[in-house]
């Protein structure tokens, strides 16, 4: 019984090893970089035992998403508790959102950006992903009123990301960035104390 539970200990740990070492290539040269003969340079294995854990490198990014949705989803429940009231709570909770992927680019293309078979929306969406929309929906609810909260929060997401992805391609005025999202923020916020 030992030996089967040392085995499956080192094996989840040559996973997280895969994951951990596409993220800091990725981070460092972008996902295209991320290739499983680089992986199993930088691992040590071989690129089969690679592919004995993963079923390729679509199948890595996948778990790296996942992963850095759990990461997202624990940064959004510290900053959703850092306000004293619903706006606070809010404006805190998108500028760590923001954070996030600023300090994450390639993990946060992984996870919202380039193509993965994960689903957010559905019943079979990983835990991880579930959780940090849950943080978002904590976040919104108590400023749906009568709207629908689970759009509504799907509205709030989508302009946190556009926010993302226009500042990231020079979309926007850099020094603008704070009164961009103070006025998503007040926009959604309306109605609670400041």
């Amino acid at each position: 019984m030992a030996t089967s539970t040392r085995k499956e200990r080192d094996r989840a740990d040559r996973g997280l090893a895969i994951i951990a070492a596409a993220r800091e290539l990725a981070e460092a040269e972008g996902w295209d970089a991320v290739t499983t003969r680089r992986l199993s340079a930088k691992i040590e294995y071989s690129q089969p035992v690679l592919y004995s854990h993963f079923a390729g490198k679509d199948a890595i990014m996948a778990a790296a998403a996942v992963e850095g949705c759990a990461e997202l989803a624990a940064d959004l429940r510290k900053a959703r508790k850092e306000g004293d009231n619903a706006h606070q709570a809010m404006a805190a909770l998108a500028r760590a959102y923001v954070a996030f992927a600023d300090d994450k680019p390639a993990l946060y293309e992984a996870i919202f950006t380039l193509p993965t078979e994960l689903k957010f929306g559905g019943p079979d969406a990983p835990q991880a992903l579930k959780d940090a929309f849950a943080e978002l929906l904590a976040i919104v609810g108590p400023v749906a009123g009568d709207r629908d909260v689970e759009t509504l929060t799907e509205t709030f997401w989508a302009a946190l990301h556009g926010i993302v992805t226009l500042n990231r391609n020079g979309r926007h005025r850099p020094q603008h960035r704070e009164a961009r999202l103070a006025l998503l923020v007040d926009q959604f916020a309306q109605g609670t104390a400041d």
